[in-house]
């Protein structure tokens, strides 16, 4: 056996069924003469990073570099010491490198070499892998956490840094789950895994709205269960939609939870903050220097800190339903319940109220993902533009022709097989930006 196999054997918990069928159908794709392309979708919390990881020590047991980019600094650093630690504790001997934007001159020529040279058998980093001037020994696996965070190029200029003549295999990871729909389309040249399994261990969420306009009183309570979680010795995050600005902005909730929390210790991060200034107080809050953490977004993915508890959303509904979702997943990720609140101005029975109840009745991402899907724009599918769909699917509505997407799926693929001169033929009119982008998936 070899660094999986150690790896694996090591490990302080077992691995669910849905991870195990998940890493064989990883290992069997990795097994293949022709390159793995496949979307990891997983419920916030069920244990991608693993599965990941154990495929990334199958390449290296295959004489090959990993390499796994994340959307974020702060998600960067903790994927880089998590895998560190996890590697360490199991004594797997495996060099992990980290490699991003803000680090200093010396500690990004220190990492390059070790990429170039092959010290590194693991290399985790933001867009900073995508520089001009990062090359790689012998690259045979991308991971990509947060696919929605990167376009389809950047995933294949990634790929490209392999040797002449070898097509690296790629896992791209969501914990955003994406309804069946819209992966037939947007990753329809990628086989689909899902995890849907939380591990024993996680604590079950209980969210509740919070309509301040109409009950006061619900919001004086939220903030005494803060308090009541704290003085239990958790943590609480507060979310605020923006860092500046007229109401609800990092500042205004900062002074608002200082006056609501005497005697707490409050902090803040938001993106505008520099490198170490945000891993400063990302530091402070999950050593529990500070005990509310006001922060805006960046703390939607991968932030995992066991003792965080409580969570309150200001301003909810200028969220997106995923958003919230992720959101959520940041607290109640030990052996700890959580709680979310979701703060509200909105009026009962408008659509953004009834899409806020949509995601307080249920945890299940995959329910959560039908309704977004009907509420939001779908991501330029060749682009790097992963906010809305500009017109690129026309007529076709990802919400309701479930079927007739299916169908043409099916279809596509007889035609293909059956009679390639007919679809030869009726593809002639594609573009050579679009026919790039069905070579290189």
């Amino acid at each position: 056996g070899g660094a999986a196999d150690a790896l694996r054997a090591g490990l302080p918990f077992t691995l669910t069924r849905g991870q195990g069928q998940v890493l064989g159908d990883v290992s069997a794709d990795i097994a293949r003469d022709r390159p793995m392309n496949r979307l990891l979708q997983g419920e916030v919390g069920s244990g991608k990073t693993v599965v990941a990881l154990l495929a990334m020590l199958q390449a290296h047991d295959n004489g090959r570099q990993s390499a796994l980019l994340a959307p974020t600094e702060v998600l960067a650093a903790q994927h880089a010491r998590t895998i560190t630690a996890q590697l360490a504790d199991a004594g797997v001997d495996v060099g992990v490198t980290l490699l991003t934007g803000s680090m200093t001159a010396n500690a990004k020529r220190k990492a390059m070499l070790d990429i170039v040279t092959g010290e590194s058998g693991i290399v985790v980093g933001t867009h900073a892998l995508l520089s001009e001037g990062v090359e790689f020994f012998d690259l045979g696996l991308v991971v990509i956490d947060e696919q929605h965070r990167f376009g389809v190029r950047q995933r294949d200029r990634l790929r490209d840094r392999a040797r002449e003549g070898f097509t690296p295999h790629v896992l791209v990871m969501t914990a955003t789950p994406i309804p069946r729909t819209l992966a037939m389309t947007v990753f329809g040249d990628l086989d689909v895994s899902a995890l849907t399994e939380i591990p024993a261990e996680r604590a079950e969420i209980t969210t509740v709205v919070v309509p301040g306009a109409q009950k006061p009183h619900w919001e004086e309570r939220a903030w005494e269960r803060i308090r009541e979680e704290v003085e239990a010795g958790n943590r609480a995050f507060i979310v605020s939609p923006r860092i500046l600005g007229e109401g609800e902005s990092v500042e205004d909730n900062f002074d608002l939870a200082r006056r609501k929390l005497p005697g707490v210790a409050v902090g803040f991060v938001h993106g505008q903050m520099s490198s170490e200034e945000k891993t400063a107080a990302m530091a402070d809050f999950a050593e529990g220097r500070t005990d509310v953490l006001v922060a805006t977004t960046v703390v939607e993915v991968g932030v995992n800190i066991p003792e965080a508890t409580v969570m309150m959303i200001r301003r909810a509904e200028s969220y997106g339903v995923s958003q919230l979702h992720q959101l959520r997943g940041r607290v109640g990720r030990g052996d700890r319940p959580g709680l979310c609140f979701l703060c509200t101005d909105t009026a009962p029975g408008t659509p953004e109220r009834e899409r806020l109840e949509a995601i307080a009745a249920t945890n299940d991402g995959f329910v959560l993902a039908d309704i977004d899907v009907r509420v939001r724009k779908h991501g330029d599918v060749l682009g790097e533009d992963q906010s809305g769909l500009s017109g690129g699917l026309g007529l076709l509505d990802l919400g309701n022709d479930r079927e007739i997407i299916e169908r043409a799926r099916r279809d596509a693929a007889i035609l293909a097989a059956e009679d390639p001169d007919l679809a030869r033929a009726l593809t002639r009119d594609i573009t050579e930006e679009e026919a790039g982008y069905l070579d290189r998936a």
